[in-house]
């Protein structure tokens, strides 16, 4: 529960280079430490905010950005929820230069990964985090090399934007359908982690797989509660949840769960959450 220098300040700290971590870079006083350095290039990963025109204009060759998608779509904080979330089959890295908008700089490469149909945001970021690594130490050992960049201007046709992940977003709505509750699931994990209620019991659903049904129950209905899973009746089709976390308690497959305590009949995941402004 204390602080801890991430990697890449202690690499940094390894081998003597300054670390500025100003509070913010809006104010002048809290900014002209690191603006007073010269510096050739900035670069940007996953930082969540606008940078001002004055940093902007700091670099002698700009600002990039490592932005973890194919702009022109997703733009904004959360692209790679966004993109499991809607379903996309492909999503990809993009080496842009900064300027005032949110992601709307010329883009000077990308590259493209496809989403696996278990891919989480967990396990589709660290893919993305090495394909943008490798993309960055490209784009500068061109800098180096040629001493300037290809810009292409970044079109808006196609743009969607990738909004901030909200806490009320992670409840599960089992009026949505099977296939979109499943791709919830992916998209919010491992943060903030999708969840329900069951028998006033909240409960973090983790994995769980489509399955076809014939079986009209009123959504959220627990039509089957067996080892291999607990069938859990949506607007169309249901869901097969395999993987979930009682409060309090670790991830446990449904075998464990089920073992653990007996489930009625006609049980099943209410609207009403407890504590629902919490995550």
């Amino acid at each position: 529960m204390r602080p801890i220098a991430s990697p890449v300040k202690r690499l940094a700290e390894h081998h003597g280079l300054p670390v500025f971590q100003p509070a913010t870079l809006k104010i002048i006083e809290a900014r002209a430490p690191v603006v007073a350095l010269p510096l050739d290039v900035l670069i940007v990963a996953a930082y969540g905010l606008i940078l001002p025109q004055s940093v902007l204009d700091w670099p002698r060759y700009g600002c990039l950005n490592v932005h973890a998608s194919l702009l022109p779509r997703w733009r904004g904080a959360a692209p790679i929820q966004r993109a499991i979330e809607a379903g996309d089959s492909i999503s990809g890295v993009t080496i842009m230069q900064m300027d005032a908008g949110l992601d709307t700089g010329p883009i000077i490469s990308s590259a493209s990964i496809p989403i696996a149909s278990t891919d989480t945001a967990g396990s589709l970021s660290l893919k993305l985090a090495d394909a943008g690594a490798t993309a960055a130490v490209e784009t500068l050992r061109t800098l180096a090399v040629e001493g300037t960049l290809t810009h292409t201007p970044q079109s808006d046709n196609g743009a969607t934007y990738a909004r901030k992940v909200t806490a009320d977003e992670a409840r599960v709505r089992w009026t949505q359908s099977a296939l979109a509750i499943e791709r919830k699931l992916r998209a919010f994990d491992p943060t903030p982690g999708a969840y329900a209620a069951l028998n006033g019991e909240r409960i973090k659903l983790w994995r769980a797989e489509v399955i076809p049904t014939s079986d009209r129950q009123q959504p959220g209905t627990i039509t089957s509660a067996e080892p291999e899973g607990i069938d859990v009746a949506c607007s169309e089709g249901a869901l097969r949840v395999v993987e979930l976390q009682p409060a309090g308690r670790r991830r446990m497959s449904a075998a464990a769960f089920v073992a653990g305590r007996t489930l009625a009949k006609g049980a099943r995941f209410s609207d009403e959450i407890p504590n629902a402004g919490r995550p």
